[in-house]
């Protein structure tokens, strides 16, 4: 690479297999890699045959780090940036690297790879069309509360990190607040014993009320869409709009902005409304 470079790399997250092609020539091509943990990179080096110098880059000198690498960067030094596993910054340290040479106006280049995000979403068999990642599940009472009102009222698929010794309260806190929602949990994506459990929160409360081994993602369907209000609900409303001089369209208008049924509904609503006055 020409010049100097922050490269983001993606490592495997469980089986070295995964390890693409661009990411060795990467991690050869550096001149140097930071990494979370020099002990386990060291195994996905000698796994490359790259001899590339590491250095920690992690949770705890992050900060401090990222000005060195900006430096190296501005030196035209080739920095390679890992973590233990997956890509770094998403849930792992890496961000304050990135902002750093970012703001200073620096290249930073990302080579994509495996990610658990991605793997325990498509196995859950929930829908991926939109979907909310909320990291790690906090420890503090308060943090964990927020937490789970923001995953039950999730209109979309929520992927979230649980620590596996914590994973029974959490799927007992989302059994306790709808036993019925639908939920996945994934343990150990992409490695020898991989399992894919999916069911109501009510069932895998009952299943994994023991801690299981191993690294988990827990997926959790949307929350269901209430269901739209029949016309007799919205009968007295349209009667009084209508009433007021309000016309049909306006009628349901006001009804889906309010919530009260879908605009469809709400017409049909208006509709039969102004005909029962008509007949009056």
């Amino acid at each position: 690479m020409q010049g100097g470079a922050l490269v983001v790399v993606a490592t495997p997250i469980g089986n070295l297999a995964d390890l693409s092609p661009r990411a060795v020539e990467a991690l050869r091509e550096a001149d140097v890699v930071a990494c979370e943990d020099t002990r386990r990179t060291a195994t996905l080096m000698r796994h490359a045959e790259a001899s590339t110098p590491l250095i920690a880059s992690h949770e705890h000198n992050e900060l401090a780090r990222a000005e060195e690498i900006v430096q190296r960067v501005a030196a035209g030094q080739t920095v390679a940036l890992v973590s233990d596993a997956g890509t770094p910054a998403i849930s792992d340290p890496g961000y304050r690297a990135v902002r750093a040479v970012a703001d200073a106006g620096l290249a930073v280049t990302v080579i994509p790879g495996p990610g658990a995000v991605e793997a325990a979403l498509v196995a859950s068999g929930l829908p991926t069309d939109s979907y909310l990642f909320l990291g790690f599940a906090p420890t503090a009472s308060g943090a964990r509360r927020r937490l789970l009102e923001r995953v039950v009222a999730a209109g979309e698929t929520v992927v979230l990190f649980e620590n596996p010794k914590r994973l029974p309260r959490l799927l007992a806190e989302l059994a306790a607040s709808d036993p019925g929602r639908p939920v996945a949990v994934a343990r150990e994506m992409t490695k020898l014993h991989e399992e894919v459990v999916r069911g109501s929160a009510g069932d895998l409360a009952e299943r994994f009320a023991t801690p299981p081994p191993g690294e988990v993602t827990v997926v959790v369907g949307a929350a269901a869409e209430p269901e739209p209000a029949g016309s007799e609900a919205l009968d007295p409303g349209m009667d009084l709009l209508l009433e007021a001089g309000v016309s049909p369209a306006r009628a349901a208008e006001i009804a889906a902005t309010l919530g009260a049924a879908s605009r469809n509904a709400a017409y049909r609503a208006a509709l039969t409304a102004a005909a029962r006055r008509s007949e009056r």
